[in-house]
């Protein structure tokens, strides 16, 4: 397997194709690709690239190529099984099925003011209304989760899982911008962080050479 990913500082989908390829205990090979640089819209037309129009993540497995973060987390569920991604009761599956799929397609107002930089910490300021909508149904989320079928794991569901591969670059975007969030959300939020994984994504964009300007102001700024 190949799993080709943007910068490790800013792609946040990236984040999601990365860990469920970490979640499924396959062995890949990660290509790094500079997002927007002198190269980028040269090499986004090549052929690895051309089933995605040029997004990242794009997994090739042999002749097999996924696209789109959720879709390679269902399609390594698929290869390896689906108990390694989701809860096994129904109920819990399908609480978690749900919130994987509105992380995948909502939260436009948190995604577009706050982007996901891992390398900075701004100074705290009031998010606009729209973050703060988005905000709430996150906490809103986590909260129900936690409560019906957290248990005593750390994670959403307990164990890790999906659910939390599609909320973990949140929780680096509430750090960065230091987001106002329920206090129950520490615990889960210094759990994905403290995450091996985590920790090993985080160190990598440390690493990173590249800086994109559009990135690295606060909110407003």
């Amino acid at each position: 397997m190949k799993l080709i990913i943007g910068n490790k500082a800013y792609s946040s989908w990236s984040l999601r194709g990365w860990l469920a390829c970490k979640q499924a205990g396959v062995s890949f090979e990660e290509v790094v690709v500079p997002l927007y640089d002198a190269e980028w819209d040269r090499r986004r037309q090549g052929d690895e690239f051309a089933p995605s129009s040029g997004k990242v993540p794009i997994l090739w497995d042999g002749d097999a190529v996924v696209w789109d973060s959720l879709a390679i987390v269902e399609y390594l569920a698929d290869k390896v099984g689906r108990d390694r991604f989701w809860p096994a009761d129904d109920a819990a599956r399908a609480m978690a099925r749900s919130m994987a799929a509105e992380m995948h397609s909502s939260f436009q107002a948190l995604r577009r003011k706050h982007p996901m930089n891992i390398r900075q910490i701004h100074p705290p300021a009031r998010p606009d209304e729209d973050v703060m909508v988005d905000i709430a149904r996150i906490m809103e989320l986590w909260a129900q989760a936690r409560a019906r079928f957290g248990g005593s794991g750390d994670f959403l569901f307990g164990d890790f899982g999906a659910a939390d591969i599609m909320f973990a670059p949140v929780v680096t975007r509430f750090v960065t911008y230091q987001l106002p969030v329920a206090r129950f959300a520490a615990a889960y939020m210094e759990a994905i962080l403290t995450h091996r994984w985590m920790q090993d994504w985080i160190a990598g964009a440390q690493e990173e050479e590249w800086v994109l300007e559009r990135y690295e102001q606060a909110a407003g700024a």
